[in-house]
């Protein structure tokens, strides 16, 4: 059985962030590995070690600056991962189509089960899966919190307002991981060194596709705070009535 998980590199959520020019400055960005992908990775990892003769293979496009999420792959227990290089990061069906090149070329069919993290921190835009789901022709789920895995399918739950919904799935599937789904592991020292000695496995992720979404310029949050007082409930009517922003 194979198995394969999609990564991305983001930004720290502690990291400063600057724009300079309609442009984010990077140069002060400490790069890690998406959130939502630890538990991609921890679930797979998890089915690795309940299965004999399962294999998990990470996937992420981009350059060679994603050697470092690739390795902490590795460290969480990944078999083995693979660059899809050329790959665009600015554009989710970009993305998509780039891992679905990829894990096509990677393998003679298509992988058993692939995992994707929810959405990434950076951008929160949670399309990549289910558009990675369509160009594989493979079912697909979104937001799991819940798993089981039996001969032939798999069940899973996710949680939606005011409930919580149940999906019985043949493989090939595509499964986007939510938080509570599981506790990612701590990669050790050890883990660690011996994910630096491993080969990553760069593969064709070129696509020659016009993106879908095209991005101009960033501008920072206003964090301006414009605060009066009114003596009376009179005078606050008659503020709210000739600033209102409605009609």
């Amino acid at each position: 059985m194979e198995i394969a998980v999609c990564i991305n590199r983001v930004p720290d959520t502690g990291s400063r962030i600057d724009v300079q020019n309609g442009i984010v400055d990077a140069s002060r960005l400490n790069m890690v590995l998406n959130p939502y992908d630890e538990y991609a990775i921890e679930e797979a990892v998890r089915l690795k070690e309940l299965r004999a003769g399962l294999t998990v293979t990470a996937f992420s496009a981009g350059g060679k600056k994603r050697y470092d999420v690739l390795r902490k792959a590795l460290a969480m227990g990944a078999d083995q991962v693979c660059l899809a290089e050329g790959g665009s990061n600015e554009d989710s069906y970009l993305v998509a189509a780039s891992l679905c090149k990829a894990i096509r070329s990677h393998y003679s069919g298509l992988p058993d089960l692939v995992f994707c993290g929810r959405e990434s921190s950076d951008s929160n835009r949670a399309q990549v899966p289910l558009m990675l789901a369509e160009m594989l022709g493979a079912a697909a789920v979104s937001d799991v919190t819940k798993l089981t895995m039996y001969e032939g399918g798999l069940r899973v739950w996710r949680e939606i307002e005011g409930g919580v919904e149940e999906y019985m799935l043949y493989t090939p599937a595509v499964i986007s991981t939510e938080k509570g789904l599981n506790v990612p592991r701590k990669t050790n020292i050890k883990a660690v060194m011996k994910a630096r000695k491993q080969t990553v496995l760069h593969l064709d992720g070129s696509v020659e596709k016009t993106p879908g979404v095209l991005y101009k310029d960033f501008s920072p949050v206003s964090r301006e705070r414009n605060c009066r007082f009114s003596e009376t409930a009179e005078d606050l009517v008659r503020v709210l009535y000739k600033e209102r922003r409605w009609g």
